[in-house]
C-alpha cells in the first residue's frame, strides 16, 4: 500500500471515530464512582509483601462499563491492580484499565495508550474516569475516546494506563515507563482481557503521555525484555526531553508558567527530596495550593510566573540547587539507551520561544511547553544507535494546534507497524538541536 494510501486511511480512521460515538449513543444514567482514595480496589491488601512479587503481577481484577463523561457505554473494560515500581526502585501499585470492542476482537493486536492527564490529584486519573468518576482535573481522560476510537473500530484492545502511579506523580518520567510496560505485562497476564503473551503492543502518547511512552521505549530492553520483544514501534508527539531547559523555556510564559511549579511539587513528591527550604514565601504558598492542581486548572492561572519568584533570591536557577540537579539529572530522557523498536517522533515548533529566560538558556523555539531543539538531538542519538525514526517537525504548529496533524500520521505509522511493513526512517534530515548532556553539580 502505498504513503499516500496510508495517511488517506489514518485520516479516515480519525473521521470513523464520529461514527464509533454515534454508535455508542445509547448511554445508561450518570453513575456515582467512588474516588481513588476511598475505593478499596486501589489497595493492596494481601499478605505477600510487595517487595516479593514481580512486577507486572495482577493483584485485583473488576469489569465495568466505559464511561464518558460518567455515562455507562456499550464498552467493557477490565481494570486490574498490578504491582510496579516508583521512581525509586520501590515497591508499588498502580491500576490499567484494557478496553475491549463490542464483537470484533483481535487477541493479537493491542495499544498501549498513555494519557496525557498530566495531575497531581489520583482522583484525574483515567481509571477513575473510566469508572464514572467526573472531576474538573480529569476532564483529558473524558475525551481521549477520540484519539484511540480509530484503533477500537479495528477490533483492537486498549490498556490505559495510570501512568502516573497511585500518588500522581507529575514529571516522575522514569516512573511513567515503568508503569507503562508492568501494565502491559498485567493486561497479558490477566485471563480476563483476552490477550496473551504473544500479543503484539504498539505504544501511543502524546505531552504526558509521550513522556510514558517514551520512556517506556527506552527502558523496556533493561526493565521489561519480555515486553520489549513484543513491541512493533511507538508513537510519540510533544515530547519532554530535558527537565531544566523545560523549566527556563516555560518561566515567564502566559499559558504554560504554572506547570512550572505543578513539576516541582511532582518531583519532590515522587523522589522523596524536601525543596521548600529552596522557596520564597510565595513559592511556599503556591507549593501548598497547588498539591492536587492538574493541567486543566494551572493552564493561563499564573501568566508571567517565573523562577525568580518562586524562589529565594540565592537560587535564581533552578542549576543551582544541588539536590534538584541530581534529580533532573535522571529524568533527563536524553542520558538514557535508545529504544530498540522503531520511533514516530512528531514535535510542534512554531517559533515561540516562551517566558523571560528561553532566549538565556540559549534553547530556541519550541511549541509553547516543549523544546524543539531538544526532540531533534534526542531523535539523532536514537539514529546514531541504529533505531529507526520518522521525525517530524510541524514548524509552524503549537503544542495544541499540533495534535491534529500528528494523530492521523501516527495512527498512519502505527497501522503499517502491525501490518509488518518495514518502518520508515529519515534521520538524514533531521537537523541538530541542543546539548542534552547533564549538568555539573553546583
Amino acid at each position: 500500500m502505498s504513503k499516500m494510501s496510508w495517511q488517506r486511511r489514518g485520516a479516515a480512521l480519525v473521521a470513523a471515530v464520529g461514527v464509533l460515538l454515534a454508535g455508542l449513543s445509547a448511554p445508561s444514567a450518570v453513575s456515582a464512582a467512588t474516588p481513588p482514595t476511598l475505593d478499596a480496589f486501589y489497595n493492596y491488601t494481601g499478605s505477600t509483601p510487595l517487595a516479593d512479587i514481580a512486577p507486572g503481577t495482577v493483584l485485583k481484577t473488576r469489569s465495568l462499563p466505559y464511561h464518558l463523561v460518567g455515562l455507562s457505554l456499550p464498552l467493557t473494560a477490565t481494570q486490574l491492580l498490578f504491582r510496579s515500581t516508583g521512581a525509586l526502585g520501590q515497591p508499588t501499585v498502580s491500576v490499567t484499565s484494557v478496553l475491549r470492542a463490542p464483537g470484533k476482537f483481535d487477541s493479537t493486536k493491542a495499544l498501549s495508550y498513555q494519557s496525557f492527564y498530566d495531575s497531581l490529584n489520583p482522583a484525574d486519573e483515567p481509571s477513575y474516569a473510566i469508572s464514572g468518576g467526573l472531576t474538573l482535573g480529569g476532564i483529558i481522560p473524558q475525551v481521549e475516546l477520540a484519539v484511540f476510537g480509530a484503533f477500537v473500530l479495528q477490533g483492537y484492545s486498549i490498556i490505559i494506563p495510570d501512568t502516573q502511579g497511585e500518588a500522581a506523580d507529575f514529571a516522575a518520567a522514569p516512573e511513567y515507563g515503568m508503569v507503562t510496560l508492568d501494565s502491559i505485562r498485567a493486561a497479558s497476564n490477566s485471563p480476563a482481557t483476552g490477550l496473551t503473551k504473544s500479543t503484539k503492543i504498539g505504544l501511543l502518547g502524546y505531552s504526558g503521555g509521550a513522556i510514558a511512552t517514551g520512556w517506556a521505549s527506552a527502558l523496556a530492553p533493561s526493565y521489561a525484555p519480555d515486553v520489549n520483544s513484543r513491541l512493533i514501534g511507538a508513537a510519540e508527539g510533544g515530547v519532554f526531553v530535558d527537565p531544566v531547559h523545560n523549566l527556563h523555556y516555560i518561566s515567564g510564559s502566559t499559558v504554560w508558567a504554572g506547570v512550572l511549579v505543578m513539576a516541582i511539587i511532582g518531583i519532590a513528591r515522587a523522589f522523596q527530596i524536601d525543596l521548600t527550604p529552596y522557596m520564597s514565601a510565595y513559592g511556599l504558598t503556591l507549593f501548598t495550593k497547588l498539591q492536587k492542581a492538574s493541567i486543566a486548572t494551572v493552564l493561563g492561572e499564573y501568566p508571567g510566573l517565573t523562577w525568580q519568584k518562586i524562589a529565594k533570591p540565592q537560587y535564581a536557577q533552578p542549576e543551582s540547587i544541588p539536590v534538584l540537579v541530581r534529580v533532573v539529572n535522571l529524568l533527563n530522557l536524553g542520558s538514557q539507551p535508545s529504544p530498540t523498536v522503531p520511533m514516530f517522533i512528531g514535535q510542534g515548533a512554531n517559533g515561540v520561544i516562551e517566558g523571560t529566560s528561553g532566549n538565556k538558556a540559549g534553547i530556541g523555539p519550541g511549541d509553547g511547553v516543549m523544546v524543539a531543539g531538544d526532540v531533534r538531538t534526542l531523535a539523532r542519538q536514537y539514529c546514531s544507535s541504529g533505531t529507526r525514526v520518522e521525525y517530524t517537525q510541524y514548524d509552524a504548529l503549537s503544542h495544541v494546534t499540533s495534535v491534529a496533524l500528528w494523530l492521523p500520521a501516527a495512527i498512519t505509522w502505527l497501522d503499517q507497524r502491525f501490518a509488518g511493513v518495514a518502518a520508515p526512517q529519515n534521520c538524514a534530515s533531521i537537523k541538530p538541536g541542543n546539548s542534552l548532556a547533564p549538568i555539573p553539580a553546583p
